[in-house]
């Protein structure tokens, strides 16, 4: 990791970059995938799940027997697991449930604000290197709060045409109405326009590389919602003497080995941590399975000392992290101070893993400094909420005459007009 002491802050920004390419850079390959799976459906689905996932498939949609089979080839160890962490995620986001809100303006004048579902939402699962089944517990535990009627999943199959059987157990434990083996840009442009197989959804939820980014991104064009653009993940750490070193390295490296274009980056008043962290970091990636891809990302990541706690501060608020994780003595002042993050960990038992799995918050968050603009997925990420109201005889003529002023002003006649009746029956 390159160390960068004391930086200028005129500096921030070149030393804050991410390792991600620009859309502009994705977005010509997107529109022509996108273009193509609009006009033909599941014959360029077909085309595509051939040349990236290596497979040729006739049929996408994942059948009953194929999610009989993937109950045998999960160990109870880990459906206990996946049961604990549902039931903890279940539990934080049932506590996110507002109840109807009203008011009354004035007399006569009843307003109020009552959620409804998004009917028809769609996931969309990493495979590849790492199949990210929490993250169907992320996205369909609270789809099914807010009363989803039409959950659709994609996810990338592999070379032999399967998912991953933890995949299928846990989308069928969590409720997910159907799931399909497409992955990738194909994926996220079958649930915008729909093909033969696969169903248009309303809202696109989950994380990508960088192409299924720039992919959601395009699918708003088309009418489609997203969750927000998440790619590469990401880790800030702020820490000082009281931190444990090792385990400020275990958790960089949780998050460098996500993938070669994850970004891991510790911020600190002190030199000497610095220093301990750099070492226990080329002792513990030593042992890792995925040790290619966490030095890969470990290449763009930064160790940068600051002088002091505001500098640390203003810096990370200016890179907006997507985890981020609070290891100092003064943590009130770090929590008080901290507007621009996706999710927070705090304290030396508090590592990142634990609301990627099982504490109960949930993991799909804003990457690339969008946390400044957008919050991670909560329940209310599945729900609109809809404004009521009813106005009595009474209440007409608290607030008829404040409207005909006004769209009389905007020059709206007929705006007027639809009061002015109102108030004439009123008084003959």
């Amino acid at each position: 990791m390159k160390k960068i002491f004391s930086p200028d802050k005129k500096d921030w920004n070149k030393i804050l970059k991410r390792p991600t390419s620009t859309v502009a850079s994705i977005e010509t390959t997107v529109n022509t995938i996108f273009n193509e799976v609009r006009q033909e459906g599941d014959s360029i689905l077909r085309k595509y799940t051939s040349q990236f996932d290596s497979v040729s498939l006739d049929n996408f949609l994942v059948t009953t027997s194929e999610l009989e089979e993937a109950k045998d080839l999960v160990s109870e160890d880990l459906k206990n697991a996946i049961q604990l962490a549902k039931s903890n995620i279940e539990i934080f986001h049932k506590a996110q449930v507002t109840n109807r809100v009203e008011a009354e303006t004035k007399p006569g004048v009843l307003c109020w604000q009552e959620k409804r579902p998004i009917q028809k939402v769609g996931l969309y699962i990493p495979g590849g290197t790492a199949p990210l089944f929490s993250t169907i517990l992320m996205l369909a535990v609270p789809a099914n709060i807010a009363g989803c009627k039409e959950i659709v999943l994609c996810s990338p199959p592999d070379n032999e045409g399967k998912l991953n059987p933890a995949i299928l157990y846990t989308a069928q434990l969590c409720g997910v109405t159907k799931i399909f083996k497409v992955g990738g840009i194909q994926a996220i442009a079958a649930m915008t326009f729909g093909t033969e197989s696969i169903p248009q959804v309303y809202k696109i939820f989950g994380p990508g590389n960088q192409f299924v980014t720039v992919a959601k991104q395009i699918a708003t064009k088309f009418g489609v919602a997203i969750d927000m653009p998440a790619g590469p993940s990401e880790l800030l750490v702020v820490a000082d003497d009281t931190a444990d070193a090792a385990f400020v390295a275990s958790d960089l490296l949780s998050q460098a080995e996500h993938g070669i274009d994850s970004q891991v980056i510790l911020v600190s008043t002190s030199k000497e941590l610095i220093l301990k962290v750099e070492e226990e970091i080329v002792k513990q990636v030593f042992d890792l399975p995925r040790k290619e891809i966490a030095e890969k990302a470990i290449a763009n990541s930064r160790l940068i000392y600051v002088e002091d706690d505001k500098t640390a501060i203003d810096l990370i608020n200016e890179y907006g992290p997507e985890h981020y994780i609070v290891c100092v003595q003064n943590e009130e002042f770090y929590l008080k101070n901290t507007f621009n993050a996706g999710s927070v960990f705090i304290g030396n038992f508090t590592p990142e893993s634990a609301g990627d799995y099982a504490s109960g918050t949930n993991h799909t968050l804003p990457t690339n400094g969008y946390a400044k603009q957008y919050s991670g997925v909560n329940l209310d990420s599945f729900l609109k909420s809809m404004t009521f109201q009813k106005i009595t005889k009474e209440g007409i003529q608290q607030i008829g005459s404040t409207i005909e002023i006004m769209a009389e002003a905007e020059g709206l006649q007929a705006h007027k007009n639809a009061v002015t009746l109102r108030l004439k029956s009123l008084k003959e």
